[in-house]
Protein backbone atom coordinates (compact mmCIF):
# COMPACT_ATOMS: atom_id res chain seq x y z
CA UNK A 1 0.00 0.00 0.00
CA UNK A 2 1.40 3.31 -1.32
CA UNK A 3 2.14 6.34 2.04
CA UNK A 4 -0.88 8.70 1.96
CA UNK A 5 1.36 11.53 -0.04
CA UNK A 6 2.27 8.77 -2.70
CA UNK A 7 -1.67 8.14 -2.71
CA UNK A 8 -2.46 11.45 -3.16
CA UNK A 9 -0.35 12.29 -5.96
CA UNK A 10 -1.81 8.76 -7.96
CA UNK A 11 -5.57 10.32 -7.21
CA UNK A 12 -3.70 14.06 -8.66
CA UNK A 13 -3.00 11.85 -11.67
CA UNK A 14 -6.02 9.82 -12.00
CA UNK A 15 -8.02 13.37 -12.00
CA UNK A 16 -5.86 14.78 -14.04
CA UNK A 17 -6.55 11.70 -16.56
CA UNK A 18 -10.07 12.59 -16.48
CA UNK A 19 -9.66 16.37 -17.64
CA UNK A 20 -6.78 15.41 -20.37
CA UNK A 21 -7.80 12.13 -21.64
CA UNK A 22 -5.59 12.62 -24.57
CA UNK A 23 -2.93 11.77 -21.98
CA UNK A 24 -3.84 9.06 -20.76
CA UNK A 25 -0.76 7.08 -22.15
CA UNK A 26 1.45 9.62 -20.17
CA UNK A 27 -0.38 9.65 -17.30
CA UNK A 28 -0.47 5.41 -17.27
CA UNK A 29 3.66 5.88 -17.30
CA UNK A 30 3.83 8.26 -14.38
CA UNK A 31 1.41 6.10 -12.36
CA UNK A 32 4.03 2.94 -13.46
CA UNK A 33 6.74 4.82 -12.10
CA UNK A 34 4.87 5.84 -8.83
CA UNK A 35 3.59 2.38 -7.73
CA UNK A 36 7.20 0.66 -9.05
CA UNK A 37 9.61 3.36 -7.71
CA UNK A 38 7.57 4.84 -4.66
CA UNK A 39 9.73 7.32 -2.73
CA UNK A 40 12.78 6.35 -4.58
CA UNK A 41 11.66 7.71 -8.15
CA UNK A 42 11.53 11.52 -5.88
CA UNK A 43 15.05 11.17 -5.86
CA UNK A 44 18.02 12.22 -8.51
CA UNK A 45 19.54 8.80 -8.70
CA UNK A 46 16.44 6.90 -9.50
CA UNK A 47 17.21 5.64 -12.86
CA UNK A 48 15.73 5.42 -15.50
CA UNK A 49 13.75 8.22 -14.50
CA UNK A 50 12.49 10.27 -11.14
CA UNK A 51 10.10 13.11 -10.70
CA UNK A 52 10.44 16.88 -10.97
CA UNK A 53 8.19 19.92 -10.00
CA UNK A 54 7.94 22.53 -12.17
CA UNK A 55 5.70 25.92 -12.55
CA UNK A 56 3.42 27.49 -15.26
CA UNK A 57 4.37 31.16 -13.97
CA UNK A 58 2.11 33.57 -14.67
CA UNK A 59 2.09 37.42 -13.76
CA UNK A 60 -0.77 39.02 -11.73
CA UNK A 61 -2.85 39.97 -14.79
CA UNK A 62 -2.24 36.50 -16.12
CA UNK A 63 -1.21 37.71 -19.57
CA UNK A 64 2.38 36.72 -19.47
CA UNK A 65 4.57 33.81 -18.19
CA UNK A 66 7.89 33.64 -16.56
CA UNK A 67 10.51 31.55 -18.89
CA UNK A 68 13.93 30.67 -18.00
CA UNK A 69 17.02 30.13 -20.81
CA UNK A 70 17.87 27.05 -18.80
CA UNK A 71 22.09 27.47 -18.16
CA UNK A 72 22.31 23.17 -19.08
CA UNK A 73 19.98 22.64 -22.02
CA UNK A 74 20.02 25.69 -23.69
CA UNK A 75 16.39 26.25 -24.38
CA UNK A 76 13.77 28.79 -23.01
CA UNK A 77 11.24 26.70 -20.22
CA UNK A 78 9.69 27.00 -17.08
CA UNK A 79 11.05 26.89 -13.55
CA UNK A 80 11.37 23.47 -12.17
CA UNK A 81 13.70 21.08 -10.95
CA UNK A 82 14.20 17.78 -9.16
CA UNK A 83 12.19 16.69 -6.16
CA UNK A 84 15.21 15.83 -4.30
CA UNK A 85 13.18 13.30 -1.94
CA UNK A 86 10.05 15.45 -1.44
CA UNK A 87 6.44 14.07 -2.49
CA UNK A 88 5.13 17.29 -2.18
CA UNK A 89 5.79 18.25 -5.70
CA UNK A 90 3.08 21.53 -5.36
CA UNK A 91 5.74 22.36 -2.90
CA UNK A 92 9.01 21.61 -5.04
CA UNK A 93 7.09 23.77 -7.98
CA UNK A 94 6.90 26.71 -5.78
CA UNK A 95 10.66 26.44 -4.15
CA UNK A 96 11.92 26.07 -7.67
CA UNK A 97 9.88 28.86 -8.90
CA UNK A 98 10.61 31.00 -6.52
CA UNK A 99 14.34 30.01 -6.03
CA UNK A 100 15.29 30.56 -10.24
CA UNK A 101 13.12 33.70 -10.53
CA UNK A 102 13.56 35.30 -7.02
CA UNK A 103 9.90 36.56 -6.64
CA UNK A 104 8.59 36.80 -3.55
CA UNK A 105 5.11 36.65 -2.61
CA UNK A 106 4.42 33.91 -4.94
CA UNK A 107 0.99 31.65 -4.59
CA UNK A 108 0.98 28.14 -5.63
CA UNK A 109 -1.98 26.11 -7.29
CA UNK A 110 -2.55 22.06 -5.89
CA UNK A 111 -4.09 20.64 -9.01
CA UNK A 112 -1.92 19.45 -11.88
CA UNK A 113 -2.17 21.93 -14.45
CA UNK A 114 0.06 19.76 -16.59
CA UNK A 115 2.61 16.59 -17.42
CA UNK A 116 5.13 15.86 -19.54
CA UNK A 117 7.82 13.13 -19.43
CA UNK A 118 11.04 14.35 -21.55
CA UNK A 119 14.60 12.58 -22.12
CA UNK A 120 17.20 14.58 -20.51
CA UNK A 121 20.42 14.01 -22.07
CA UNK A 122 23.85 12.59 -20.79
CA UNK A 123 25.84 15.20 -19.28
CA UNK A 124 29.21 14.29 -17.93
CA UNK A 125 29.54 11.20 -15.79
CA UNK A 126 25.51 11.37 -15.62
CA UNK A 127 23.91 9.09 -17.88
CA UNK A 128 20.45 10.32 -19.58
CA UNK A 129 17.53 9.69 -18.03
CA UNK A 130 13.83 10.64 -17.99
CA UNK A 131 11.97 13.81 -16.12
CA UNK A 132 8.95 12.57 -14.85
CA UNK A 133 7.74 16.37 -14.94
CA UNK A 134 4.37 17.61 -12.63
CA UNK A 135 4.00 21.23 -13.32
CA UNK A 136 1.28 23.56 -11.54
CA UNK A 137 0.24 27.25 -11.68
CA UNK A 138 2.21 29.64 -9.45
CA UNK A 139 0.83 32.81 -9.41
CA UNK A 140 3.12 36.42 -9.18
CA UNK A 141 1.84 38.84 -6.85
CA UNK A 142 2.59 42.91 -7.11
CA UNK A 143 6.18 42.72 -7.58
CA UNK A 144 7.18 40.96 -10.96
CA UNK A 145 11.04 42.25 -11.15
CA UNK A 146 12.98 38.82 -11.23
CA UNK A 147 16.57 38.23 -10.52
CA UNK A 148 18.69 35.45 -12.75
CA UNK A 149 19.76 32.61 -10.59
CA UNK A 150 23.02 30.27 -11.40
CA UNK A 151 20.89 27.74 -13.13
CA UNK A 152 19.82 30.41 -15.84
CA UNK A 153 21.41 31.88 -18.08
CA UNK A 154 18.36 34.41 -18.70
CA UNK A 155 15.06 35.13 -17.53
CA UNK A 156 12.24 37.10 -19.37
CA UNK A 157 8.28 37.55 -19.24
CA UNK A 158 6.45 36.63 -22.06
CA UNK A 159 3.12 37.09 -23.52
CA UNK A 160 1.09 33.71 -23.32
CA UNK A 161 -0.38 34.06 -27.09
CA UNK A 162 2.77 34.53 -28.40
CA UNK A 163 4.27 31.22 -26.51
CA UNK A 164 1.01 29.55 -28.09
CA UNK A 165 1.76 30.80 -31.55
CA UNK A 166 5.25 30.97 -32.03
CA UNK A 167 6.73 28.39 -34.26
CA UNK A 168 10.12 28.11 -31.96
CA UNK A 169 7.97 27.65 -28.87
CA UNK A 170 9.25 24.14 -27.52
CA UNK A 171 6.21 21.76 -27.72
CA UNK A 172 5.03 21.39 -23.88
CA UNK A 173 5.74 25.21 -23.47
CA UNK A 174 2.98 25.02 -26.21
CA UNK A 175 0.83 23.09 -24.85
CA UNK A 176 0.73 24.61 -21.25
CA UNK A 177 0.11 27.93 -22.85
CA UNK A 178 -2.80 26.73 -25.06
CA UNK A 179 -4.27 25.00 -21.51
CA UNK A 180 -4.02 28.79 -20.04
CA UNK A 181 -5.60 30.22 -22.89
CA UNK A 182 -8.48 27.95 -23.15
CA UNK A 183 -8.96 28.54 -19.50
CA UNK A 184 -10.01 31.64 -20.11
CA UNK A 185 -8.13 33.44 -17.52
Amino acid sequence: MMAAPLTSLAQALAHYATRWPAEDDVVDAFLILLREGGPDAFQRHHLPGHFTGSAWLVSADGRRTLLTHHRKLRRWLQPGGHADGEVDLPAVALREASEESGLAGLLGEHEIFDIDRHLIPARGVEPAHWHYDVRYVIRATADERYAVSEESLDLAWRAIEEVATAVATEPSLRRMAEKWLAKGE
